[in-house]
């Protein structure tokens, strides 16, 4: 029901996978607790569970997960008319520390891109195209491996691209992205996609060895090859090019509801931490160079 209910809302797989999980754990302790009936918990039930795990040592995002996972299942339930009301919608979440989102600065961006040799080695060729897309049009590493080759358009410079939600948005496609994307679909994707394995015609843009549609993890990996080939820190993640993509356009002077477009958030507020990192970066160069700070 759950599962349903979820993939209903265009939740990703590994969201669905984390949520039963949630849901299972806290049936499990609801069981141990004499609560067996889902109609017996109340928000204090809810609260108490909780409670439990910050005390056994849960991070903070763990119970906020926690949280999110129960108030989905209660949600299904009130819908399928098993409750009455949903428990786990009063119930607070804990206080999340305000991480800032981590920053390439764009000498280190053009340091990671350039190390990638725009050569006729296929794989190459992909990674290259592949994170000058991602620093270049903002993207999740679920939004780069989903991208097909029809979704982009090189004469407009435009690529589209489905986020979360399933909500689709076409975003713009710089010059050096769209260069590193035609090189890799001329002397890269053919050599991937001719791969004895390959099946039936793959619509995917990014194509591993075996010619299959790239993962998530596969992207992470082959960013970690290229960050120690360029000496940055080895922390760095696909993530951290998406922040930097909004950073540096709020640097440049772009407002924004711009780049809340671009990033394809739906609420400002969400977009609203670029401006911290800005305020931060304000602030340092502030303390460096001012004479009285």
């Amino acid at each position: 029901m759950l599962d349903q209910d979820l993939a209903r809302r265009g939740s990703a797989e590994r969201t669905r996978r984390a949520y039963a999980g949630d849901v299972e754990r806290f049936a499990r302790w609801c069981t141990a607790h004499g609560v067996g009936d889902p109609a017996a918990v109340d928000v204090r039930t809810v609260r108490r569970y909780t409670q439990t795990l910050t005390e056994r040592g849960a991070a903070a995002s763990s119970v906020t997960r926690a949280l999110a996972a129960l108030r989905a299942a209660f949600r299904a339930l009130v819908r399928a008319g098993i409750v009455e009301g949903n428990p786990a919608e009063l119930a607070p979440g804990p206080r999340r520390p305000q991480h800032l989102p981590r920053v390439v600065k764009p000498d280190d961006a053009a340091k990671l891109l350039d190390q990638i040799p725009a050569d006729d080695d296929a794989l190459a060729l992909r990674d290259r195209a592949m994170l000058e897309v991602a620093y270049g049009c903002g993207l999740r590493a679920a939004e780069l491996v989903r991208i097909d080759v029809t979704d982009v358009d090189l004469e407009g410079r435009a690529l589209r691209t489905t986020g979360k939600g399933e909500k689709t948005r076409t975003v713009p496609l710089g010059d050096p992205a769209a260069d590193a994307i035609r090189r890799y679909l001329a002397r890269g994707r053919p050599a991937l996609a001719v791969a004895p394995d390959t099946g039936a015609a793959e619509p995917a843009l990014l194509l591993s060895r075996r010619g299959r549609r790239l993962s998530t993890s596969d992207v992470r990996r082959r960013m970690d090859l290229w960050v120690r080939a360029a000496g940055l820190p080895s922390d760095l993640h696909p993530h951290a090019l998406r922040h930097s993509f909004a950073t540096h356009l709020l640097d440049g002077g772009a407002d924004l509801r711009s780049i809340q477009e671009l990033l394809g958030h739906a609420r400002l507020s969400t977009t609203q931490v670029y401006t911290r990192v800005e305020s931060s970066r304000l602030k340092t160069a502030y303390r460096r160079s001012h004479p009285r700070a």
